[in-house]
């Protein structure tokens, strides 16, 4: 098989790329190096059975012509900085919704018709059910982010009624593991580093979040697109479990042996968009002969022990 991915050298897509060459299929993948790491491809750029292409997808009139001939493509390039949404709010437009829509119009003309979108949970806005199935309804958005994610679900659906694609849709969990350069955990560390003995948390710690290990994010990926063969197939990829911010910050110390005064910002909410609560459903993919195999614990510790093996990550920061 061959397989076009963007967003090839960030966290997730880079893991992908690994899985899918390992497994001896083709893999061409895209990413202008804004936020994926060049170092994350360096096993990849060892096997002749993998192109790397560094274009920027918003700027690139070549789309349609280094998609052609692929079986499938992976859209996971994103901007993925929820936290500063408000900051700069044309970004989740431009780089999120626009960009689908010019992968979506490039594999019309390029007569490929099948797509894998990693889209959120965040799609979900504040849920009103919990866990949270697939087919609960979208609420008013609180994040720009959510939104730009939900009008990308929109733009893929009506492209698999309007021109015969076949879609798979996965609403992510916060993922975790090996490769991992932003979110909680990184945040975290490098503030530690800096200073061991306080750690401002944004928020009151309360907020209750479900994380998944980039580990089983693949596996679940792998085994719904191999399974599940309708138009439309949309998949809750997390785990059976959540755990409030104050408990991920207790794995954190007790690994680093630290025992740092909370400094807490206030409020049920880290920031503007963030939501207090994210717990999925995930009794679809679980049918499919799916299960978890880190827990949050084991995805946090493991998450923090790549980061202490590979400061290189914080030289840009």
């Amino acid at each position: 098989m061959k397989y076009f991915i963007t967003g090839c050298s960030g966290f997730i897509g880079s893991n992908l790329v690994d899985r899918l060459l390992s497994e001896g299929n083709e893999v061409v993948g895209i990413d202008n190096l804004s936020t994926g790491r060049v170092r994350f491809l360096e096993s990849a750029q060892k096997n002749k059975k993998f192109t790397f292409i560094n274009q920027d997808l918003k700027e690139t009139d070549e789309l349609p012509e280094l998609i052609k001939g692929s079986d499938a493509v992976f859209h996971l390039s994103a901007n993925a900085d929820v936290r500063f949404g408000t900051s700069h709010p044309s970004k989740d437009l431009e780089q999120n919704t626009l960009v689908t829509f010019k992968v979506l119009e490039s594999m019309r003309k390029a007569n490929v018709k099948k797509i894998i979108f990693s889209s959120t949970g965040s799609v979900y806005g504040e849920a009103k059910v919990f866990p949270t199935p697939e087919e609960a309804p979208f609420p008013i958005q609180t994040s720009l982010y959510g939104a730009s994610k939900s009008a990308c679900e929109g733009l893929i659906t009506a492209y698999s009624e309007g021109f015969e694609f076949q879609s798979y849709i996965f609403r992510f969990v916060s993922i975790l593991g090996q490769r991992y350069s932003h979110g909680h955990v990184f945040d975290f560390y490098k503030k530690l580093m800096k200073n061991n003995n306080e750690l401002e948390v944004l928020g009151n710690g309360k907020q209750r979040k479900s994380y998944l290990h980039i580990e089983d994010c693949i596996d679940a990926i792998l085994i719904a697109i191999s399974k599940e063969k309708e138009s439309i197939n949309i998949f809750n990829l997390g785990t059976n479990e959540y755990c409030e911010v104050n408990d991920s910050i207790s794995y954190i110390s007790e690994r680093l042996s630290l025992r740092p005064k909370l400094k807490y910002t206030g409020g049920d909410r880290g920031w503007i968009g963030d939501n207090p609560f994210i717990f999925l459903d995930i009794e679809k993919i679980k049918k499919l002969g799916w299960e978890p195999k880190y827990s949050i614990r084991e995805g946090i510790i493991d998450t923090l022990d790549y980061l202490i093996e590979n400061q290189w990550l914080f030289d840009d920061e």
